[in-house]
């Protein structure tokens, strides 16, 4: 029985931004042709109404992404990522790592049920469900590595031949371009922006449907920003437009609030998810049939034993599951990949219009959506190509 020797986490380069990689090595890009839509887009979120901070989450959101190696008596590795820095990094390296130390090093049940009884005395969800997923995500990462095969194939297999990608951000263009199906954008207005942020959302969505025409489909995500009042009267107001959901309307704690939306709203398609954390809200949610679509993420929520369990309660309940981000990394590939109930993926698109996505990988080894179409990587573990040169370039 292998066991576990070593847990270790420490800072990386953030997890959402790629590099191109050629036999391991990073290289210099294709420069876009204009800049990103991230660069200075207006998104609405959870602080619109303080001004300062209205424009660009960067300039108030706590962030650093988090790498974990989980190290087997017999020296192979198992590599996870999170974010949040210091803090989740403490508690694998003080709390999770020391504990673990001498476990089953194929057990990930087992150890995933142990982090979470251990949290319990300070609460599993939050930052606690970060680091979780960190560990959790590297276990499943060296168990596959162990046993020579992907870790779809330990999930159960492919579930299709190809992964459904839809694209996120506001480049529309470039999305088309790159022969997605699907894209949504990302709302620039919230409950704070007043009456004005009712057209100008409208004027939005109305342009991009004329644009992408009817045949692709299209999505909001509305960021934390609305009260549900809004998010009502914003949705009626984008009827014609035929999104395939509204998305994150409202804070993620107020389960009463989301009820309220799914009563006034009966005809549109919800989704959210993104930042529950556990299966409880999940389940909460499925009972009362809150939602449509459920989106957590995988280095936030629990990993992929997380995400399995509260796979299990959504496919139960008739409830779709698709992953925020699934598609950016080799862990969203994989999971969603193995999971008939997972049927779509989400690509957020970074990088600036013309450069090509193989260009944005966050691991030398991972597959980009071709034609709005995805297949991962079929290397042992998650396939991350992560040599001691890869690894050693991803550190802060």
């Amino acid at each position: 029985m292998p066991k576990i020797k070593e847990i270790r986490a420490f800072r990386i380069k953030s997890e959402m931004t790629g590099a191109l990689y050629r036999d391991g090595v990073e290289q210099t890009g294709t420069p876009p042709r204009r800049s990103p839509w991230t660069k200075d887009a207006e998104v609405a979120g959870s602080m619109s109404n303080y001004a300062r901070f209205k424009k660009l989450r960067s300039t108030w959101r706590f962030d650093g992404a988090v790498g974990c190696l989980v190290t087997a008596d017999d020296g192979t590795t198992g590599f996870g990522i999170s974010r949040y820095g210091q803090p989740v990094i403490s508690l694998i390296n003080e709390h999770f790592g020391p504990l673990l130390i001498g476990e089953n090093a194929l057990a990930t049940d087992r150890l995933w049920d142990m982090m979470m009884r251990m949290s319990m005395p300070y609460g599993n969800t939050g930052l606690t469900s970060y680091a979780i997923s960190a560990v959790d995500l590297a276990l499943w990462d060296l168990k596959g590595k162990m046993l020579g095969v992907p870790v779809y194939e330990l999930a159960g297999g492919p579930a299709r031949e190809s992964q459904f990608c839809y694209a996120t951000g506001n480049d529309t263009d470039w999305h088309m371009e790159l022969g997605f199906k699907a894209t949504k954008l990302a709302c620039p207005y919230g409950t704070h922006d007043g009456l004005d942020a009712l057209h100008k959302n409208e004027e939005l969505v109305a342009k991009t449907r004329e644009f992408i025409g009817r045949d692709v489909e299209l999505m909001l995500d509305c960021w934390l920003a609305f009260d549900v009042e809004f998010a009502v009267r914003l949705a009626e107001r984008l009827r014609p437009y035929g999104l395939k959901w509204i998305e994150d309307c409202l804070v993620p704690e107020n389960l009463d609030g989301h009820e309220a939306l799914r009563r006034r709203l009966p005809w549109q398609t919800l989704a959210t998810g993104e930042h529950w954390y556990g299966p409880y809200p999940f389940a909460h949610a499925a009972a009362r049939q809150m939602v449509d679509v459920f989106q957590p993420d995988i280095a936030w929520v629990g990993g992929f034993t997380g995400c399995q369990r509260i796979n299990h309660i959504a496919e139960a309940a008739g409830i779709e599951v698709i992953l925020h981000a699934g598609m950016n990394t080799p862990y969203g590939q994989h999971f969603s990949f193995a999971n008939p109930n997972v049927r779509w993926g989400e690509y957020f698109v970074g990088g600036g219009p013309g450069t090509p996505l193989e260009e944005t990988v966050v691991f030398p080894g991972m597959a980009v959506p071709k034609d709005g179409r995805l297949v991962p990587n079929d290397a042992p573990g998650f396939g991350l190509g992560l040599t001691d040169e890869v690894l050693q370039r991803m550190l802060v």
